[in-house]
């Protein structure tokens, strides 16, 4: 699983990633301590707080198999360890990839082929971690004060109170249409890409996936499966592209616009 002569999974990575990801189990199993108590101190009975933790634990695995996607994302570019480490922190598809795939651009390359500079994985590794920390300063400096704005603006009428919904999916849209652009006809700087058949062909089935799994939600009435409609569509996404590759011609699957 990992090759130690690989710098993206050597000793070192994978001792950085124990010791971080052995903090983020520790304070978990701290926090949930001290939760139990408080709970146990305002009422709550043992059957309540155990209904808590299994419900927690059963809405966390879509996010979970969401993160694992990640990681099986970016670990033929990066390897496992750095996605693995980055994810079990802070981050999610969106970031970690858009992060990635920026430097790797920069860097005259794409998310789908090897890093094998260690000076180009270290760029790509500090991009990643020193972007999403600004989303951290922003909450915790000035979060507050754009709540209360917020909250004040949408106060004012159930008109306005629109207003932050269509901000927040205009917003969530933006950052979708910017991966579908690429898949649909995406460049790097030095001119080659991988936008082509199986990228569209990829999009497609998980815009289809993603379709049906929720369509099939609604109809039944499952409201609390349709968490797992996005994980669902990029695994199945991911499982069509592999069997298109097994079943198509090379000059099919290998087609892209730019040669």
């Amino acid at each position: 699983m990992f090759d130690f002569q690989d710098f993206k999974e050597s000793p070192l990575m994978l001792t950085m990633a124990a010791v971080i990801i052995g903090f983020v189990v520790v304070e978990s199993i701290f926090f949930m301590t001290k939760a139990w108590k408080r709970g146990k101190e305002i009422g709550m009975t043992t059957e309540q707080l155990k209904n808590t933790v299994v419900s927690s634990a059963l809405f966390s695995v879509a996010p979970a198999i969401s993160i694992l996607a990640t990681v099986v994302v970016l670990a033929s570019s990066l390897g496992i360890v750095l996605p693995w480490i980055r994810l079990s922190v802070v981050g999610n598809l969106l970031y970690e990839t858009t992060a990635a795939e920026t430097m790797l651009d920069v860097l005259g390359s794409n998310i789908n082929t090897e890093v094998t500079e260690a000076s180009d994985f270290a760029a790509i590794a500090w991009v990643m971690t020193t972007g999403i920390c600004f989303g951290l300063l922003l909450v915790t400096f000035i979060g507050k004060f754009i709540i209360k704005k917020i909250s004040k603006a949408t106060a004012k009428s159930e008109k306005s109170s629109n207003i932050a919904d269509i901000i927040s999916a205009s917003a969530f849209i933006g950052i979708i249409s910017a991966f579908v652009a690429q898949s649909i006809n995406g460049k790097s700087s030095d001119g080659s890409s991988d936008a082509g058949f199986m990228s569209i062909m990829t999009l497609v089935s998980a815009i289809i996936i993603y379709l049906v799994f929720e369509t099939i939600c609604q109809k039944l009435k499952l409201k609390k499966l349709e968490l797992f409609a996005t994980p669902l569509s990029i695994f199945g996404a991911m499982a069509v592209a592999v069997l298109l590759n097994m079943w198509l011609p090379e000059t099919i699957t290998s087609f892209t616009w730019w040669g």
